[in-house]
């Protein structure tokens, strides 16, 4: 299956490793849900606003860190970042205070929120176009190797030995970021003698001004936010649904869940790539909004561990088409002096999807409970996919009358 991704710069390799080591470590943010609730004892309602909060707060850590990383460099932004979202993970496994363990992880969430348009812009420059797909491929399933294995240990950790899930989260950023300082070179995208397309020429102007001049990139962020609002709640309500549903077994069963994600990832993302490319960008991203649909919507109406499994295999496929779609359309449509800041909107509209999603949903299942939360998600992705399939279309007769 790695045979597919020879030919690619060293630094692409390394940061497969870098995501490997990072997402596997990452323990906080896939059981803050079940943190809150059940170790801090915050009510639903509260935590879904902290989780709201976290998500908000990446918002201006992401344009922050586009800014900074298009003016003064993608890997110093992504070491000052990393290392100190780590720093920040440290304290909360040492205070006692759940105020100030929320603060924590709250400027962790600022900080891994700058991380993120720093590498994808870095990844950018790197890659000429024709490679970016292989490129953006090969981080994500650097991300869900590690994550196929991570969720299984926090779970573990969770149960047995809280604070080693901060002090873990925090130990492979730090081996992350050296790994970063060693192997990789800057790459400056101005230096490079390559041929540049039309939408990747330099702009003048703001950000709101080169925005303003690729309607489709602005309807597209729009749907994909809606998106956003519903695959957070893999990380939202279906913890809760298994906390529900198995009781003491709910975080070991959704680490369980998680890694079935990941593995999905690792052995599907060749495949439905290789099927899909055939496909507009669009299309794709159509049908991975039906997918959530489907997926997500099934869980209120199942009851044992194995459609659990079922279930989450539908929506990881829908998560592969926006992975491998999604990353490469905006790095195709972003010019090269404002890539880090498109990347940045892309995760402002991840954050505020997300923001909204875990608020909503917060409050829905504690009026109405848990079960009735996977109705209303089924129809909000739907209708988000339909409105995606409207694009692609409208996205094609606009090609062709351009032609």
């Amino acid at each position: 299956m790695l045979n597919a991704y020879k030919g690619l710069p060293k630094s692409i390799y390394i940061f497969f490793v870098v995501q490997v080591i990072n997402r596997f470590g990452d323990f906080v943010v896939p059981f803050l849900t079940l943190y809150l609730t059940k170790k801090l004892g915050l009510s639903f309602e509260t935590a879904g606003a902290i989780v709201m909060v976290t998500s908000l707060l990446s918002i201006p850590g992401s344009l922050l860190g586009g800014k900074l990383a298009d003016q003064l460099g993608r890997k110093k932004v992504y070491i000052a970042a990393q290392t100190a979202a780590g720093i920040f993970l440290i304290p909360c496994a040492i205070l006692k205070s759940p105020s100030v363990i929320v603060l924590c992880i709250l400027a962790a969430t600022f900080f891994n929120g700058a991380v993120r348009p720093a590498v994808n812009s870095l990844i950018a420059d790197i890659l000429p176009p024709y490679q970016r797909q292989l490129g953006y491929s090969l981080n994500y399933l650097g991300i869900n190797v590690g994550v196929a294995l991570g969720p299984i240990v926090a779970g573990f950790l969770f149960n047995h030995a809280l604070p080693l899930l901060f002090v873990g989260d925090a130990i492979t950023s730090f081996i992350a970021v050296s790994l970063v300082v060693i192997h990789v070179t800057e790459v400056n995208p101005f230096a490079l003698e390559i041929a540049v397309t039309k939408e990747e020429k330099e702009e003048s102007g703001n950000l709101l001004e080169v925005l303003l001049r690729r309607p489709m990139i602005m309807l597209l962020l729009l749907i994909y936010s809606i998106y956003c609002g519903v695959y957070i709640q893999h990380r939202f309500s279906l913890p809760i649904m298994l906390d529900h549903k198995f009781l003491a077994q709910g975080p070991e069963q959704f680490g369980w869940l998680m890694s079935v994600n990941a593995f999905t990832v690792i052995l599907l993302t060749m495949g439905v790539t290789h099927f899909t490319k055939r496909f507009k960008p669009l299309t794709n991203m159509a049908v991975a909004g039906f997918l959530y649909a489907i997926g997500f919507g099934m869980i209120g109406r199942i009851n044992s561990f194995f459609m659990f499994i079922i279930s989450t295999i539908l929506w990881t496929l829908g998560e592969i088409l926006m992975a491998t779609n999604f990353g490469v359309f905006i790095a195709n449509h972003s010019p090269r002096n404002f890539r880090a800041r498109f990347s940045a909107l892309s995760n402002l509209n991840k954050a505020a999807g997300g923001a909204i999603g875990t608020s909503l949903m917060g409050l829905y299942i504690g009026s109405r409970g848990i079960n009735e939360v996977w109705n209303l998600v089924f129809w909000v992705a739907c209708t988000s996919a339909v409105l995606m399939l409207l694009l692609s279309i409208y996205s094609n007769r606009k090609r062709l009358a351009d032609n």
